[in-house]
């Protein structure tokens, strides 16, 4: 009861800000990047919105899968830095793939979103059986949430967007798990641009104001991270995700050919692997091209694979990441 990828698309901008241009706007310098992430470079929109690049990864997708963008039922947007706080951007790919029978509608599960996004997708597939294919993209804008003041956090994140069009497979292998601990929010968050309502008072608004808070001064929309947090939740979720799908079918890890983890820092995703017990020849690493695409990351990494070479038709894989939430997912398929 599971699903089967017919095509992957991805699209990253032209433009490229190094690490030796990192060391132009903040205390750093490339060595440091490289030694401590995996970064050498990261690609950033230079004026291209999140559904444009959405749209062209779905495009690339669609083409990849030969299939017409009339018959795909679903679209499911996977972003946290959508452009418009109403239309979705699920709705504007829609337009511009001319998919015109697909429901759509966004969702936000930070850089987990792809995995929950498909498993979303897979769940819609299995229940509507006249649902032909779905189209699932993730799309990132990080660059318009980062602050370049922060030498911490600036140097990891990127902007890109990948997608894939699915189908369901009755015979296919498939598991998933998702999951989230929102006792974290706080160690990873942005907030909302949002003026407040003339009407409302500002003592209520403090009676309500949640633990996450507004941030510091001059960084109220921008990311916040406690990196350390982050690196110890993030190193144990992505092994427990993956355990969690593998024991609902009894898939045993060691058969997987391939792992496609979150593109978050590379001694994070070496972390994992040892946690997991496989080796880093499994893992599928694009993070030095790329940095921390968000939602986008593992999408974009699984095109890469298979454009490649490196995944191919008959290959177990495991798609796993985490994210803001603080979320949690991964799931197990045949390529």
């Amino acid at each position: 009861m599971g699903i089967r990828i017919l095509g992957t698309g991805s699209y990253t901008p032209d433009f490229q800000v190094t690490n030796d241009d990192m060391a132009k706007i903040v205390e750093t310098n490339d060595e440091w990047i490289r030694t401590r992430t995996g970064i050498s470079t990261r690609h950033i929109s230079d004026g291209e919105p999140t559904w444009y690049m959405g749209a062209q990864a779905a495009k690339r997708a669609i083409e990849a899968a030969n299939i017409d963008s009339a018959d795909i039922g679903l679209i499911i947007d996977t972003t946290i830095t959508n452009d418009y706080i109403t239309p979705s951007m699920s709705c504007i790919i829609q337009r511009e793939v001319k998919a015109v029978n697909a429901a759509c509608f966004d969702l936000n599960a930070a850089c987990s979103g792809f995995v929950y996004g498909m498993d979303t997708a897979h769940r819609f597939l299995m229940t509507d059986r006249k649902m032909k294919y779905a189209l699932v993209v993730a799309n990132e804008s990080l660059s318009k949430i980062t602050n370049y003041s922060d030498r911490s956090s600036c140097i990891l994140f990127g902007d890109g967007a990948a997608a894939a069009v699915i189908e369901y497979d009755e015979n296919a292998l498939y598991t998933s798990h998702l999951g989230a601990d929102g006792t974290g929010a706080k160690y990873l968050y942005a907030r909302t641009a949002v003026p407040e309502s003339p009407f409302s008072k500002a003592e209520n608004r403090e009676k309500y104001k949640d633990e996450v808070g507004a941030g510091p001064e001059g960084w109220e929309h921008t990311m916040i991270q406690d990196g350390k947090e982050v690196y110890r939740f993030a190193t144990h979720a992505l092994a427990k995700a993956a355990n969690l799908a593998a024991e609902k079918i009894g898939f045993d890890l060691n058969d997987l050919d391939k792992v496609v983890p979150h593109q978050a820092n590379m001694r994070i995703i070496e972390t994992a692997m040892k946690y997991l017990k496989q080796p880093m020849e499994k893992a599928v690493v694009n993070i030095a091209n790329h940095g921390n695409t968000s939602s986008a990351s593992i999408p974009i990494a699984l095109d890469e694979a298979v454009r490649s070479g490196e995944i191919k038709r008959g290959d177990k894989i495991c798609l796993v990441g985490f994210g803001a939430g603080l979320t949690y997912a991964a799931m197990i398929l045949e390529y």
